[in-house]
């Protein structure tokens, strides 16, 4: 399955990248190239879902 998601104000196509949190793990998020905002992974019992592919 593939999502095709862009930003609500400028309508540019999401980038991936990858964030670090504070305990050094890094969750996966899309993000505005134009530095309108970015958005992460959703939650599961409190956990990042992440994918192991």
């Amino acid at each position: 399955m593939s999502v095709n998601a862009t930003c609500a104000k400028c309508d540019a196509p999401l980038e991936n990248d990858m964030l670090t949190i504070d305990d050094g793990t890094q969750v996966q998020i899309s993000k505005c190239p134009n530095e309108h905002g970015k958005i992460k992974s959703p939650l599961c019992c409190g956990q990042d879902m992440t994918c192991t592919v």
